[in-house]
């Protein structure tokens, strides 16, 4: 296993937590909340299920921190699939990452982001793209300038929308309008027999908010001191999130009560109007923007990482393994991913593609955590700075929850999930393309 150093060791464990952090925080808790008090009508069970997501996808950081430290490399999953599963399964999801999973997170969260400045400077439909692409293209410049540059940028909007979030918390209870009466029906009043398909997909929706848990291992290679900082950055930025979400559901749920959040188009917007009148829209709005501006930063910091690593390995186009001289950053991989997604968000298919593999990431997410038992058996004697907490309990239920996702993906959305799937078997031709150009270089 070899550990390119061409980028600098710069981030620290503050700097590797708020990537975390800030990706996982996005928009998903201003939306998602009245989603799944659509689906299921008791507190408990809304606390449970936000709870209970929060708790797999500390299982699947508390799994994966096995491997940041044993592969402490820029690349993250590409790394860790290449070394448990062969060189292709690493190319395919770096291969998938590019053409769809990162480029249509970074348009999507880009439209996001121009959607909301809308509510201050009215925008069109191509007032919204240009500002999109924009955004894309300032945060690109801004992490070409260096890791410690994205890094700051990263730190400073996190914490910017963890105060904003606490804000909206404390005025939720401090202020009037809210009433612990909203909390009523605390336990749920039908068979826990017909909750299981709504709880399966007010799961989904709640993974979904809590995704990005596992960004830092892309900028692995960048980290300081990668034996401790890398586990501890994603147990901690997982466990803030969690706590984040909880108060913040608590706190809409007190303020609107399950049957109006389960109406609501803007729940956030509407729980802020009720405690601070028309500004709390206003907030609301702002806050959404920062949140969603510091989310992109930190996949457009990290996604570039993964092609980056590809290309060192002849696994890409060879000018995106450069790195610059000057700024110690891949410049050249920042630049192409920035194009794609911005080429994406021109085309208008980055939702619906997006769509097409959002369950491809679940199963990359099952075959990185199956790579701790891999790896754990086939290479028992490499020195293990971290082993897995709960190990071998925590990636098996972390496994069996993603492939009842991607399983239930199939079965609601077969057309989607086929396309899905041919999207990453175009992969293997890509593979043996690169594959052979790297043997007769």
């Amino acid at each position: 296993m070899t550990t390119h150093t061409d980028l600098p060791r710069q981030l620290s464990l503050l700097d590797s937590t708020m990537i975390n952090v800030g990706s996982m925080i996005g928009s998903g808790i201003f939306i998602v909340p009245a989603t799944i008090a659509m689906y299921l009508d008791s507190t408990s069970l809304v606390i449970l299920v936000w709870t209970v997501g929060g708790i797999i996808s500390l299982f699947g950081a508390l799994s994966v921190a096995e491997l940041g430290p044993l592969m402490p490399n820029s690349g993250g999953q590409f790394v860790y699939l290449r070394e448990a599963y062969g060189p292709l399964w690493g190319f395919l999801y770096g291969w998938t990452a590019f053409t769809v999973i990162m480029s249509a997170s970074i348009a999507a969260i880009a439209v996001g982001f121009a959607t909301y400045l809308g509510y201050f400077f009215p925008l069109d439909m191509v007032g919204v793209r240009i500002v999109a692409i924009t955004s894309i293209i300032f945060l690109t410049a801004i992490n070409c300038l260096g890791a410690k540059v994205g890094a700051m940028v990263q730190n400073s909007f996190t914490f910017l929308k963890i105060a904003a979030l606490a804000i909206l918390v404390v005025f939720s209870f401090a202020l009037s309008g809210g009433s612990t009466s909203n909390f009523i029906p605390i336990l749920p009043s039908v068979p826990l027999t017909s909750l299981v398909s709504p709880l399966g997909i007010a799961m989904v929706a709640v993974l979904w908010s809590y995704d990005g848990w596992i960004e830092i291992t892309y900028v692995a290679g960048e980290v300081k001191s990668p034996e401790r900082n890398i586990h501890r950055s994603l147990i901690l930025s997982t466990l803030i999130v969690i706590l984040v979400y909880i108060l913040v559901n608590l706190a809409f749920t007190y303020v609107l009560s399950l049957s109006t959040m389960s109406r609501s188009q803007l729940v956030a917007s509407d729980a802020a109007t009720v405690i601070l009148g028309p500004s709390g829209a206003s907030f609301v709005a702002a806050t959404v923007i920062v949140s969603t501006f510091g989310a992109n930063n930190g996949f457009v910091f990290t996604g570039a990482r993964i092609y980056y690593a590809m290309a060192k390995e002849g696994l890409f186009f060879r000018l995106l393994a450069r790195v610059d001289p000057h700024f110690q950053t891949p410049i050249p991989s920042l630049i192409s991913q920035g194009l794609w997604a911005s080429l994406l968000v021109l085309s208008g298919t980055f939702q619906q593609l997006f769509t097409y593999v959002i369950f491809a990431s679940w199963i990359f997410y099952a075959m990185s955590c199956g790579a701790v038992l891999v790896l754990r058996k086939r290479s028992p004697e490499l020195p293990r700075q971290y082993r897995a907490w709960g190990y071998p309990v925590t990636p098996i239920v972390f496994i069996l929850f993603a492939v009842g996702l991607v399983l239930n993906t199939v079965l609601e959305n077969p057309r989607d999930a086929a396309i899905g799937g041919g999207m990453i078997i175009l992969g293997v031709p890509a593979y043996y393309y690169w594959a052979r150009r790297g043997r007769s270089a």
